[in-house]
């Protein structure tokens, strides 16, 4: 396993059992392989992480990331920390999701914000959506986080006039 900066001459970047820390090509393909930094127009990996992703498409399976941006995402059998996509399509498990179009199916999650959002027994902690499909179990959905809000926020302004009113300055 070799660890260097890789920026290809052509734009396809095949990687095999290797590890880089840079990576900035027009197409990587990633098998068993890892890299600190990725970037590139199209992304496939199989067993392999990374600590940062920036593409157009990604397509994970049994792959890791702990930051993923990207337009078009698909993880099967995988997971990320933080997955920011247009378009995401989750079988695995992600800390949090922020796209406007996600389709998670099987998935554990700590926190989804997605405009239209398709599910299919799918486990959340914080759920913020515009529209709902699907089987979705959550703790706290977008009305009880809107009143979560509210009633934190009046209770902190209650808190900070009271304290200012008793111990207000006093000359």
């Amino acid at each position: 396993m070799s660890e260097e900066n890789l920026t290809p001459e052509e734009d396809l970047l095949e990687m095999q059992e290797e590890g880089a820390d840079t990576i900035q090509a027009e197409k990587i393909n990633m098998n068993q392989s890892g890299a600190n930094s990725i970037f590139a127009e199209e992304i496939s990996m199989k067993q392999s992480g990374a600590v940062g992703l920036k593409a157009h498409t990604v397509s994970m399976q049994e792959s890791g990331a702990v930051a993923l941006e990207a337009d078009d995402v698909s993880i099967i059998n995988g997971g990320a920390l933080l997955l920011q996509a247009e378009n995401a399509q989750v079988q695995g498990s992600v800390g949090v999701v922020l796209a406007n179009n996600a389709e998670l199916q099987e998935a554990a999650v700590l926190a989804v914000a997605s405009q239209n959002l398709r599910a299919e027994r799918i486990q959340t902690k914080i759920l913020l959506a515009g529209s709902v499909e699907g089987e979705v179990h959550t703790v706290v959905d977008t009305r009880e986080a809107v009143l979560i809000g509210l009633v934190g926020g009046i209770i902190s302004g209650i808190i900070l006039l009271m304290g200012r009113f008793l111990l207000g300055r006093r000359k």
